[in-house]
């Protein structure tokens, strides 16, 4: 089981490598379409990458609620737990 600093780091590096973000520029409250510039399509990308590191198949329904690094954070911590 990831601990939760484990996935942000996780996250954090997924963000890097797939949009050539700076990781001092993503913290828990970063909003991912106002100060990441993550689209709907960038999404996407993400979910793929985040089932890489969890091994679990992620239902798009799981994610809507999601605006910022700290949602998606809590939001695989909760599908990790399942």
């Amino acid at each position: 089981m990831l601990q939760k600093s484990e996935i942000q780091s996780a996250i954090t590096a997924a963000l890097v490598e797939l949009f050539e973000l700076n990781a001092s520029d993503i913290s828990l409250d970063s909003h991912l379409y106002e100060d990441l510039d993550i689209d709907s399509i960038d999404a996407v990308d993400l979910m793929v990458e985040l089932k890489k590191i969890t091994g679990k198949k992620i239902k798009p329904e799981d994610f809507k609620s999601v605006r910022t690094v700290g949602d998606i954070v809590v939001a695989v911590e909760t599908l990790l737990d399942e």
